[in-house]
């Protein structure tokens, strides 16, 4: 039987907090070895129990959760735990600055439970997950000349489309129906509000994103969003 995925928790409202944990828990492939609500707290919680992956908040109330990340890996530096941001915050300032304090991945808390569990999943596999409402953010500053350190670029694992991709673009192209829907994804919307937007069913979207992720030989909605943003294919 495979282990559980150890994951600790820093987050400074206590009913988020809880509820965070039970329903990661209840997944039955994550187990909350700690938490802890505010940033000194979290420090020593992390150092003790060194989890697989740390979600942490930004908006901690003592030493903030961009900080937390940064002292932890300082201390910590040959520990093998990877750090997911899960926040309200979404300004370029606050995304950037996670990143280069050594943040692995950053998710928004409106995000639903499958999508976040998935996102601590790839976080602890080794992988980057970005929100895909933010994509365009750390897209804009890895390809800026002068604005993105190496550090932050490798962070994201974001660079511009190569030839290969563009051939496959170019061989599959999607129809028109097809970047609707892709536009509405990388701008951060669920099934549910695609097909109300688009006045189609849920089941027509979800063939529309198996057809997209096909396409652009992406694995997941995070990819696809990166892709089409690294490729034009929306703006």
């Amino acid at each position: 039987m495979p282990s559980k995925i150890r994951v600790v928790s820093i987050e400074d409202n206590e009913l988020s907090r809880i509820g965070l944990n039970a329903a990661l828990e209840q997944t039955g492939e994550i187990e909350i070895v700690g938490d802890a609500a505010n940033g000194r707290q979290g420090l020593q919680v992390l150092g003790s129990a060194l989890p697989d992956v740390a979600i942490v908040d930004i908006g901690l109330p003592d030493i903030d959760g961009i900080e937390v990340v940064q002292r932890f890996k300082e201390q910590h530096d040959r520990a093998e735990t990877r750090v997911l941001m899960l926040t309200m915050h979404d300004d370029d300032d606050s995304i950037l600055a996670a990143f280069a304090a050594g943040a692995d991945s950053y998710c928004l808390k409106d995000t639903d439970i499958d999508t976040l569990v998935q996102a601590v999943q790839l976080t602890s596999e080794g992988n980057a997950w970005i929100d895909p409402t933010i994509a365009r953010v750390v897209l804009k500053h890895s390809q800026a000349p002068g604005e993105a350190t190496d550090e932050e670029t490798d962070a994201v694992a974001i660079r511009p489309i190569d030839p290969e991709e563009r051939q496959i673009i170019e061989s599959s192209p999607l129809t028109d129906r097809e970047l609707d829907v892709l536009q509405l994804i990388v701008a951060g919307y669920n099934n549910a509000t695609i097909a109300e937007r688009l006045h189609i069913t849920v089941g027509t979207v979800k063939t529309h994103v198996r057809s997209i992720l096909s396409k652009l030989c992406a694995d997941d909605r995070t990819q696809a969003a990166v892709r089409a943003l690294r490729s034009g294919l929306v703006d």
